[in-house]
């Protein structure tokens, strides 16, 4: 019995502690890195006989990437990349160079919410978008517009 209000008294308490906020930017990718490596030609010719092959994606309505190779070879070759911190990731394409990714530079920051989980997106331009996941409330401070540090942010709970 001791044992439960212990626990019970406890866990009131830690519901009475208020959520701490925390600010997020979106990362400098200069020194983000990549996870995986990019696809080779033959591994992409492969997948693509594969998934645009499978019965079941001829019924399901997602066969725009399977009217030719090039459109699949656009979609598909990504790589995952992560950012110096690891609380950012994104699948920027493997046409860009390297050097163009980490060069990039933050243009707008967005909140979507997908379920129990928030998405904080970072948009930098020629497709590249690197998002943190948190189960966490956020919201985004100032019109979301990069082109000052103090609109590129977002505040989670």
């Amino acid at each position: 019995m001791h044992r439960f209000l212990t626990a019970l008294l406890l866990t009131a308490g830690l519901a009475a502690v208020p959520a701490i906020a925390s600010t997020l930017t979106c990362p400098d990718l200069a020194d983000a890195r990549p996870v995986t490596a990019c696809p080779g030609e033959e591994e992409l010719r492969y997948t693509f006989i594969g998934f645009c092959s499978d019965n079941a994606r001829l019924y399901d309505g997602r066969v725009d990437d399977c009217t030719d190779f090039a459109r699949y070879r656009k979609s598909k070759n990504i790589a995952l990349w992560e950012s110096a911190d690891g609380e950012f990731s994104g699948y920027p394409s493997c046409d860009l160079p390297p050097e163009t990714i980490r060069a990039a530079r933050p243009a707008r920051i967005a909140v979507q919410r997908k379920g129990a989980v928030t998405q904080l997106i970072c948009e930098y331009g020629n497709g590249i978008r690197f998002t943190h996941r948190t189960r966490a409330t956020c919201r985004v401070e100032g019109s979301g517009s990069c082109d000052t540090p103090g609109h590129c942010r977002a505040t989670c709970q």
